[in-house]
């Protein structure tokens, strides 16, 4: 197999194993040269840094197993997790749940050159318990010759998608059913204060379609001109542009970031083995790596960036200017109950939302303006969100049946709340 993209995960060990991937020989080293790895990465991903480190690396193989985020926590939870060492794949919250767990030893490897944030964005652990090695920027992905052809102008931040030019032009990721679109729905959050941005969302929802599946579906949704923005992270968007999607993507003015990150298992049974692959994804080695088409991530150190194409993005450039100031400290107690709220609030009302905002814009006087106005409020304040009771439930609530509950009860309350202020809506519209 001469291609990356070609090969295919072979079964091992209840996961998934590179080891003949590119037609190496089948290992006869000693169980201590081997470093067992879980991630969720793609196999065009993780071919290339795994050939790349054990060239580097003679002594050492490594052990491929897959899991998806949401299956990885259960396996690693487990005492000894099936021999596993090292956990790196791009999901936070699993990290925070393993750290607060006990479940990640302390890594220590050497982080000069490491500034472990982008801007106002942390993508290392504070206490010293996983490390970013990759990030991919929110943004916009946009299909030029579908706006042009519907003479649209180019979204430079979130606030613009709210214009009524807008309106049936966007796909949009529901942060209830999306894994990475939690994140998405907060950044508004912060950089325009809670009301104004949920209002912006308001009208943003209200001039798009909204999908339940992963963001391949989006660049589809462009690919193939049934809309001509949407929003995503750029790694999945590289990743059709890579296949030839005549498409770009667009870093908004207020952006945020998605680390993958990497962490060793405190169970372990290769400390050595698993600190020598963290340093090789932390080294110049696999940070230029990254820019690879197939690839096409970030990388964490800054140095890098110079010895990249001229065209290639910066975040550490664009965080000097202000576009990262996106907290995910903050942000991540709170994601599980926007989540919900997103949901409740706007992605199931969309249709109606649609039509009362496409009757609002054209509606005047004070009626018409309070209309709008209630058209842009949710169910929740935000410092009920950022209450720790409720953003337990909410966080619980799939392993919780008592959480699930709770939460299903407080999304029947904001339900009654949001029917009876759209039914005012349309009173005050039918007024103006």
């Amino acid at each position: 197999m001469s291609s990356p993209s070609r090969r295919t995960f072979i079964k091992h060990a209840g996961g998934l194993s590179l080891a003949a991937l590119a037609g190496w020989p089948a290992l006869t080293r000693a169980a201590t040269a081997i470093i067992v790895v879980l991630t969720s990465y793609p196999p065009e991903v993780v071919a290339r840094v795994q050939a790349a480190f054990e060239k580097e690396n003679p002594n050492w193989r490594l052990r491929i197993v897959w899991r998806m985020p949401h299956d990885a926590l259960p396996t690693l939870r487990q005492p000894g997790p099936d021999g596993i060492d090292v956990y790196w794949t791009p999901s936070p919250s699993n990290f925070a749940i393993l750290a607060h767990a006990g479940l990640l030893a302390k890594l220590d490897i050497d982080r000069t050159g490491l500034p472990g944030r982008i801007g106002n964005t942390r993508i290392d652990d504070p206490d010293g318990f996983y490390a970013a090695t990759e990030t991919a920027g929110y943004g916009f992905a946009i299909n030029p010759e579908y706006l042009a052809r519907h003479r649209l102008v180019e979204p430079a931040d979130w606030s613009d998608l709210a214009a009524p030019a807008y309106d049936g032009h966007i796909v949009v990721p529901n942060p209830a059913r999306v894994g990475f679109a939690p994140v998405m729905a907060d950044i508004p959050l912060q950089a325009y204060g809670w009301e104004r941005g949920w209002a912006t969302w308001s009208a943003i929802v209200a001039n798009s379609a909204l999908i339940d599946r992963g963001s391949n579906f989006i660049t589809d949704e462009l690919t193939e001109a049934r809309r001509g923005i949407g929003i995503s992270i750029d790694f999945f968007v590289n990743a059709a542009i890579a296949k030839g999607a005549p498409i770009r993507f667009v870093y908004p003015r207020h952006g945020g970031i998605n680390p993958g990150q990497v962490g060793i298992l405190a169970a372990s049974q290769n400390p050595q083995g698993a600190s020598t692959f963290v340093a090789f994804l932390l080294g110049d080695t696999c940070q230029k790596l990254l820019a690879h088409p197939d690839i096409r991530k970030l990388p964490v150190r800054p140095s890098v960036y110079a010895s990249l194409p001229a065209d290639y993005y910066n975040p550490f450039a664009a965080a000097e200017h202000g576009d990262f100031a996106y907290d995910n400290e903050r942000g991540r107690q709170r994601l599980p109950v926007i989540a919900a709220l997103f949901d409740v609030a706007l992605a199931r009302r969309q249709a109606q939302l649609a039509k009362l905002w496409r009757r609002a814009r054209k509606a005047t006087g004070k009626s018409a303006e309070e209309a709008r106005r209630l058209l842009g409020v949710v169910p929740l304040g935000e410092a009920a969100a950022d209450d720790r009771g409720l953003q337990d439930i909410f966080a619980q609530r799939e392993d919780d049946a008592h959480a699930q509950e709770q939460a299903q009860a407080t999304e029947k309350r904001w339900a009654a709340e949001v029917d009876q202020r759209l039914a005012r809506v349309e009173r005050l519209l039918g007024a103006a």
